[in-house]
């Protein structure tokens, strides 16, 4: 019986250590299960943070695409606007040609206008003159015409003389 006895309170030791262990292993349990919770709700937290990140990396590369773009349309606006800088240039250069020109026929013409009118005057002054000489052939040919009539007039009478 001492053998049962000894035997039991062994048995009961050993039930109380395993109760124990029990306890500790639950205890264990309990608290991995609160550290599992614990990073789950971590992982749900941190995909959570990866879809925002993603959705924030995909509006900055819609962002880079837009400015590559720009870049892209900047230089060609950069060399279009070279291009028609370049021809602005060329067209003042034409407008100041054809200013320079305008200004020279300008001049040729009042030359021209000035020459007119010195001609003109020239022409009227050589009409009087003209007129003036007309008017003396006209007396003229009428003083021939009266003298001539008086030269046959006096010839016919020196003949009937």
């Amino acid at each position: 019986m001492d053998a049962i006895k000894q035997r039991m309170n062994a048995l009961r030791v050993e039930a109380d250590e395993s109760a124990g262990k029990v306890e500790d292993l639950k205890s264990k349990v309990k608290t991995l299960e609160q550290e599992t919770m614990q990073n789950e709700q971590e992982i749900t937290s941190l995909r959570h943070k990866v879809q925002l990140l993603e959705t924030e990396n995909e509006k900055l590369e819609g962002m880079h695409k837009d400015a590559k773009a720009a870049v892209d349309e900047s230089a060609q606006h950069g060399t279009q606007n070279e291009s028609l800088t370049r021809k602005i240039q060329i067209l003042e250069e034409e407008a100041e040609e054809a200013d320079k020109n305008l200004r020279e026929t300008t001049e040729k013409l009042r030359q021209t206008d000035v020459k007119a009118g010195h001609y003109e005057r020239k022409v009227a002054a050589l009409e009087q003159t003209s007129e003036q000489w007309e008017k003396k052939y006209e007396e003229m040919a009428a003083k021939y015409s009266l003298t001539k009539k008086e030269l046959d007039d006096f010839v016919a009478e020196i003949g009937n003389i």
